[in-house]
């Protein structure tokens, strides 16, 4: 799905996941109507990417996140509901004429195995994790990088335990300082936003294209429901300060006629933010 300014969104490996976590504490009445739920009480997602292609000071290509891949052994591929047995993103880079290793950057807004986990090849019975992406520098955020490697009890299983220790070994890791709002990496394109309702050090990415702001939201909104202000998810570590920083972006991309990428809505890529009578949060 190309747009304007050379961004393109690729689909990654969808899942499953259980449809109360997903929503927080929203009633189940409310959230199915936007999610419906299968016999498990699992909703769709989709792990959705985008790639840059004119990034980099008008050349080279970023990706921004990785999706969840394929990385999990069967037994697990089935516990957290990933759908196909390919590794998506490669084969939807596959579809631009792209593989990985024509991917210069990769820009993570943290390292929760669903954003993540696209970095490894596909599982294979007796062999360890391996990194893909041999040409590419991994940017991270200082906190998001902390949280991995020091990971507390509640969200352990969140992360991949190789993963650290490979990227380092690449020499290619980037580590974002905690108040930097861009990179000489990126350029002046690109510009952080740095949350910690989510998850510590959460990164998400604003690229400037021609159509205006276009913000990579990954887990801060991560579909058209989570735009409605008070929807936040079971795996938030702070939903109230998430709700404000939520605003506070929303309010920002409103004033410049800002769009929002969703990585996790099952049929929206790509919506403008807008605001009615009420003061309601949507997009179109």
């Amino acid at each position: 799905m190309p747009t304007a300014g050379g961004v393109t969104a690729l689909e990654g490996n969808r899942q499953r996941l259980d449809g109360g976590a997903m929503y927080g504490n929203a009633p189940r009445a409310v959230w199915e109507r936007w999610s419906p739920p299968d016999s498990q009480n699992r909703i769709p997602l989709a792990c959705r990417c985008m790639l840059v292609e004119d990034g980099l000071q008008g050349r080279g290509r970023v990706l921004l996140e990785a999706g969840i891949g394929v990385f999990f052994d069967p037994a697990l591929r089935e516990r957290y509901g990933v759908e196909e047995p390919e590794h998506r993103l490669l084969a939807s880079l596959a579809d631009t004429g792209l593989s990985d290793a024509d991917i210069d950057v990769v820009v993570l807004s943290h390292l929760h195995f669903d954003h993540a986990g696209g970095l490894l090849a596909p599982w294979e019975a007796g062999r360890p994790p391996r990194l893909l992406f041999p040409n590419a520098r991994f940017v991270v955020s200082e906190g998001a990088w902390a949280r991995a490697t020091a990971p507390h009890a509640r969200d352990r299983a969140s992360y991949i335990p190789e993963l650290p220790a490979l990227l380092l070994e690449t020499r290619r890791l980037v580590i974002v300082p905690a108040q930097a709002s861009t990179h000489p990496l990126l350029g002046e394109r690109f510009r952080f936003h740095l949350s910690h309702g989510h998850t510590p050090g959460l990164l998400c990415t604003e690229f400037q294209d021609a159509a205006g702001p276009l913000l990579f939201a990954s887990d801060l909104i991560p579909g058209v429901p989570w735009v409605h202000t008070a929807i936040t998810m079971g795996y938030d570590r702070y939903p109230e300060l998430l709700i404000d920083e939520k605003t506070r972006l929303l309010e920002d991309l409103l004033a410049r006629g800002g769009r929002i990428f969703f990585t996790h809505d099952p049929g929206v890529a790509i919506g403008k933010v807008t605001r009615d009578a009420r003061g309601r949060f949507g997009v179109h």
